[in-house]
């Protein structure tokens, strides 16, 4: 039987780990990357593995996340999530 994965039990440990993860992110270009998309991403991958995976392969994994692999996870969920792309657009034509 697989054990159940707990990665936010760990998220407090890896503050330093995603901080060091959005800074290289922003300096790569990426300047509307977040910590919590980052942290989604990598769990997000982790739970579809079988296997248990212990912390220092996560934190391994999240050290790894390449930029591409971190856009396309952006990309594919900004079609299945429902949103409103133009609420942005009318607040600021509203405040006009």
């Amino acid at each position: 039987m697989a054990e159940k994965q707990q990665f936010d039990v760990w998220k407090e440990d890896m503050e330093p780990v995603l901080d060091s993860k959005l800074d290289e992110f922003h300096l790569l270009g990426y300047n509307r990357a977040t910590k919590e998309d980052i942290w989604r991403c990598v769990t997000e991958r982790l739970n579809k593995k079988k296997h248990y995976v212990p912390f220092y392969a996560f934190t391994n994994e999240l050290l790894n996340l390449k930029a591409s692999v971190y856009m396309t996870w952006l990309t594919v969920n900004s079609y299945k999530e429902p949103e409103d792309w133009f609420a942005e657009f009318e607040e600021t034509e509203s405040k006009k």
